[in-house]
């Protein structure tokens, strides 16, 4: 029961941190879940978990966001994601996590020093996509890689937490991989949906602050994340 309490309390949180942010939910819930679950059905949870969430702050935020960025990113991480599930299913990559930790951590420098550096068109977005989708399938969440390219979009508070739930699509994606590879079961997919109503609270909940928060505050906000999730990547490696 105590065990329990903390994963639906743990998934709360998270799901909060992710409608706030947009990113950094599943990055600091995948070590709660791979000390209970163990490492590969901790993904596959977190996957059924993620799709919830993200789903979530799509419906709260569906007024703002920004469709055609939405379909431009999913062309590159619908099919990478089935690529990085096929390969999840035989071996996981810890370094693969250490190494985007290191990218975090730069893209945060990267855009304080050059900001319009960061800045991609659509051809780029595909490209960040497909990143997004194959490093997803392997490590659980690359939420801290993306963010800084919507952020360089011009996209804030709702549109940027709305668009970037887009990756809702690539979840989905990975699910089926999942399925198809046995690596999703019964078990874990039944647990993961028991979380979906600590998902769905921390997502109102999530969108209640963000309303408030100016744009400047909302931006630092994001940035401190990405500095403390880069170093998380960096230091555990999932």
């Amino acid at each position: 029961m105590l065990t329990a309490l903390l994963v639906i309390a743990a998934t709360f949180a998270t799901a909060l941190l992710f409608a706030i942010a947009g990113f950094g939910g599943g990055v600091l819930l995948l070590p709660v879940f791979v000390a209970v679950f163990g490492a590969r059905e901790a993904v596959a949870i977190l996957t059924v978990v993620q799709l919830a969430s993200n789903a979530n702050r799509v419906w709260f935020n569906r007024h703002e966001v920004d469709r055609r960025l939405v379909t431009v990113f999913a062309c590159g991480a619908v099919p990478a994601a089935v690529a990085g599930a096929l390969l999840f299913a035989k071996a996981p990559l810890p370094s693969l996590t250490r190494i985007i930790g290191v990218f975090v951590l730069l893209m945060v420098v990267w855009r304080r020093l050059r900001p319009a550096a960061v800045h991609l068109d659509d051809l780029g977005f595909v490209g960040l996509g497909a990143a997004s989708g194959f490093g997803s399938a392997l490590v659980g969440s690359m939420g801290p890689m993306v963010a800084p390219f919507f952020l360089a979009r011009g996209l804030v508070r709702g549109t940027y937490i709305g668009t970037e739930a887009a990756a809702v699509v690539m979840h989905l994606t990975k699910l089926v991989v999942f399925g198809a590879a046995a690596v999703l079961t019964v078990r874990s997919g039944l647990m993961g949906l028991a979380l979906f109503p600590a998902s769905t609270a921390g997502a109102w909940a999530g969108k209640k602050i963000v309303d408030r928060l100016p744009a400047s505050t909302f931006v630092v906000v994001i940035e401190v994340g990405l500095v403390v999730s880069g170093a998380l990547l960096l230091v555990t490696g999932g």
